[in-house]
């Protein structure tokens, strides 16, 4: 059921946008993938002379909704689970990353739009893995 109270069709039309033009302008100008996984498992196997962009590029993803907070209003965040979950959770996706050699940004925004096969593997993957964990979580255990 859609909550068409909350159905903001052009912010993330918008959002969406900026999202593709970013990852495309960040590959054509660096040649690098903006893969979120890799650029902080990078960063902390501490390669020489490649730690100033990581760093900016995580800084900017932190100060990114700083910024905007001092625009508009920041959206209520509400996580529906406790400490112990949410670090299971962590856990899974970190791990899960790790298989997959990739996260949701890395094939899911960037290999998908290259057209890469393994990208178009893992984000069936990952987004099937979601599909039912949400089943499971909501109309299984309950």
């Amino acid at each position: 059921m859609i909550d068409w109270t909350h159905f903001t069709p052009l912010a993330a039309t918008v959002g969406g946008v900026l999202i593709g033009l970013s990852a495309a302008l960040f590959i054509l100008f660096s040649g690098r993938i903006a893969g979120i996984s890799g650029i902080l498992g990078g960063l902390l196997a501490w390669p020489r002379g490649d730690i100033a962009w990581r760093v900016a590029f995580l800084f900017g993803l932190v100060a990114a909704p700083l910024v905007f907070g001092l625009f508009a209003p920041l959206p209520t965040v509400q996580i529906d689970a406790g400490t112990p979950a949410l670090i299971v959770a962590g856990l899974l996706v970190g791990i899960g990353t790790r298989y997959g050699s990739g996260c949701t940004s890395g094939h899911g925004v960037c290999g998908l739009s290259r057209l890469s096969p393994r990208s178009l593997a893992a984000t069936a993957a990952f987004m099937f893995a979601g599909f039912v964990t949400v089943f499971v979580i909501r109309h299984v255990l309950v």
